[in-house]
């Protein structure tokens, strides 16, 4: 387990938020990134809140995911669950807007589709709150794992 880094650069950042998006450009600009991500990522204009949020893979995808993704989402295949997941996604994003973001913290995707399916009827500006929460808890743990 490693300390979160008082400076991380574009690069590192951009792998542990999964892509390189103007939160991560601003981020790279602060001292103790991963500490201030909890607030800066609550303190962007409304596009780049979905910006950063959208950088990420959908659970369930398979294809184009990078390795810290796919190793997070795990490898269950019950095919029920992952038609269910996929179908569940394509809705939470049509009625909010941005990609549904959890941290998946090694469950299985079956637990996650419960969490999908309690927060898919949220309000729409208290679900991209908590989207924006799970997705530094993401980041934070990936840097922790290595």
């Amino acid at each position: 387990m490693r300390d979160l880094p008082r400076k991380l650069g574009v690069p590192e950042l951009a792998e542990l938020f999964e892509g390189r998006t103007a939160f991560v450009e601003r981020l790279a600009r602060e001292p103790d990134p991963l500490v201030r991500a909890r607030t800066l990522v609550h303190e962007l204009p409304e596009d780049e809140k979905r910006e950063v949020l959208n950088a990420h893979p959908a659970i369930g995808q398979k294809k184009g995911l990078s390795k810290r993704s796919a190793a997070e989402q795990g490898s269950d295949v019950d095919a029920a669950v992952i038609a269910e997941l996929m179908r569940l996604n394509g809705d939470y994003e049509a009625r909010h807007g941005f990609r549904f973001c959890v941290f998946v913290n090694r469950r299985p995707k079956a637990e996650i589709l419960e969490v999908l399916r309690t927060r898919i009827d949220n309000p729409t500006d208290v679900e991209l709150e908590t989207a924006l929460d799970e997705l530094v808890a993401i980041a934070e743990d990936r840097w922790r794992q290595g």
